[in-house]
């Protein structure tokens, strides 16, 4: 892992398409802001975490959900 310091309104530069920059300090927590890419998916880690895991648990169910409107058998 990587650790930088940085001042408030200082910025780090990802990849010369990414910048992250401290906007506020305060007592317990600062606030990022971050310019990318619109097609660049960003996420908290605890939201990620938990899409992550929802794809895990949907992808391992067996469950196949679908409709077949035209009222016939699906062939196997």
């Amino acid at each position: 892992m990587l650790i930088l310091t940085r001042k408030l309104g200082e910025s780090i530069i990802i990849d010369e398409n990414v910048q992250i920059s401290v906007v506020e300090i305060n007592k317990n927590n600062i606030k990022i802001g971050v310019i990318a890419p619109k097609e660049l998916t960003i996420y908290r880690e605890e939201v990620f975490l938990k899409i992550k895991e929802a794809n895990t648990q949907s992808s391992s169910s067996g469950i196949i959900d679908f409709i077949d409107f035209s009222g016939r058998t699906p062939e196997v």
